[in-house]
């Protein structure tokens, strides 16, 4: 798998505040836009850990997905920003964060409006079983429509266990069912799972797998981070070769919206 681009701050632009983390639109130094994730943000370093990993995760899988990038801050760029709450951001942040291509023009998913054939639907309703993303829901898509086709954006929210358990026991979780998945804005259109399961699983190989957790950055792990990295690789294998109640759960919560 290739390597991901590290880019260097030179302007922030404007904050993003629909974000719960502040996001913000920065101009780097390959005169190139990006929507920031910052590292000091509430969530800390985790939610770009899954930023990361899932949003290579789909890369991999074929799944339409902004480049993520590295993004160097320097604590100075806090300076010529007035806001005191974005520039303590700033300065919590400073160092290595991550970042998505911004998508000029782009506009949120319209449930009502926006078509999605079914089986790009299904991919990503599976997509997000697989990673346990808790938000793609009717009330914060995390979709976005640009050049009239459909992107996924915000992954920070996946592999949400991360938070309250231990990296060792990160496998023990690998046969969660995901009952969350019948809150999907997509479910409804999500015809054949089934088939999006025989599809996307063969596409995550190991070596997939390690190239992915390979990217998260020792800084983002803290102590034991080799360990910690290995963790994660374990988990998504045990959950494409588990028992793979994701894909039944989701199944079920299609069978009950028809």
């Amino acid at each position: 798998m290739s390597s991901l681009r590290t880019v260097h701050v030179t302007r922030y632009v404007t904050p993003l505040r629909e974000g719960g983390s502040l996001p913000a639109i920065i101009e780097a130094d390959d005169d190139g836009l990006y929507v920031l994730k910052f590292r000091g943000a509430g969530q800390g370093p985790r939610a770009l850990i899954a930023e990361l990993v899932s949003g290579e995760l789909a890369r991999a899988l074929g799944l339409p997905v902004p480049e993520v990038v590295f993004v160097d801050l320097d604590a100075d760029l806090a300076r010529t920003e007035p806001d005191p709450e974005i520039q303590e951001l700033i300065r919590a942040s400073a160092g290595l964060n991550l970042a998505l291509d911004y998508l000029p023009g782009s506009v949120a998913f319209d449930p009502v409006a926006d078509r999605v054939d079914s089986t790009l639907a299904s991919e990503v309703v599976w997509f997000d079983a697989f990673t346990a993303n808790v938000d793609r829901t009717a009330r914060n898509t995390n979709l976005l429509m640009w050049h009239r086709r459909l992107w996924l954006i915000d992954h920070g929210a996946s592999l949400y266990f991360h938070h309250g358990t231990p990296a060792a026991e990160f496998v023990l979780r690998a046969d969660d069912a995901f009952p969350r998945i019948s809150e999907h804005v997509l479910l409804g259109r999500a015809s054949a799972i089934g088939e999006a399961d025989m599809r996307l699983t063969p596409r995550l190989s190991d070596e997939v797998i390690d190239g992915v957790t390979g990217h998260i950055p020792d800084a983002w792990l803290g102590e034991g981070a080799e360990a910690q990295r290995t963790a994660y690789a374990d988990y998504l294998r045990a959950r494409v070769r588990g028992a793979r109640s994701f894909m039944e759960e989701a199944t079920r919560a299609r069978l009950s919206r028809v």
